[in-house]
């Protein structure tokens, strides 16, 4: 198992930052212009899904440069705190398992944004750890850029 952690002081309150982050919108903002993620519908809001714990709540395509597919997600969440984060255990392509823990955190003049990941990639290691390292730093620019 890989465990990488990314933290990131963002300048706007939980509220602004649980909206952007539960949205198909939002999250592909993140991950553009390298990953984008389909979604059931554009307008698609993860905390707005039937939920249950553990089972997938739909299939997702991904897509390099939005464009190129490269994997399948099927997003499973196993818990789900409004205003504080989830806990995400989604089979997908290229990893034999993924976990992403997402915690928002009030603090002074805005929030802190927290993401741990737990992962085994099905082969190259070094390339997997690397590649989603690069991701995620990315993810926390355009997040920073966001929020302030």
């Amino acid at each position: 198992m890989m465990y990488l952690r990314f933290q990131s002081a963002l300048r706007s309150p939980v509220e602004r930052v649980w909206e952007g982050i539960m949205s198909g919108a939002g999250i592909n903002d993140e991950m553009r212009p390298l990953i984008t993620m389909s979604m059931p519908d554009p307008a698609c809001r993860l905390d707005a899904l039937a939920f249950q714990p553990g089972v997938p709540l739909f299939r997702s395509q991904l897509r390099l440069f939005g464009i190129v597919p490269v994997g399948v997600s099927h997003l499973t969440l196993l818990s789900l705190s409004p205003m504080t984060g989830f806990i995400e255990r989604s089979p997908m392509t290229g990893m034999r398992q993924w976990r992403h823990e997402r915690h928002l955190a009030p603090a002074p003049g805005g929030c802190t944004l927290l993401d741990t990941l737990e992962f085994e990639p099905r082969c190259f290691p070094g390339v997997a750890r690397a590649l989603v390292s690069l991701l995620f730093r990315h993810r926390h620019r355009r997040l920073r850029r966001r929020y302030g």
